[in-house]
């Protein structure tokens, strides 16, 4: 069961990495090469981005939860 959810935490830490990485940033940051860094005529965010946005917070929760369960088992 540890094993388990240390592979799954080195999994989210990955993907957590790339997603943070792809947020546009104030320079752009990878998102740009990615084709991310076209500007909206309109205020606010794309769709994209906020999908990238809910992406990295479930992410960012599902790491969290194999923390805490890491700690209780351990």
């Amino acid at each position: 069961m540890v094993l388990g959810f240390s592979i799954a935490l080195i999994i989210f830490s990955l993907l957590l990495m790339l997603l943070v990485l792809m947020h546009k940033g104030k320079g752009g940051g990878l998102s740009d090469m990615f084709g991310g860094g076209m500007q909206s005529s309109v205020g606010g965010s794309s769709v994209a981005e906020r999908n990238l946005d809910r992406i990295t917070v479930v992410i960012l929760l599902l790491w969290t939860a194999c923390i805490v369960v890491l700690g209780i088992l351990m």
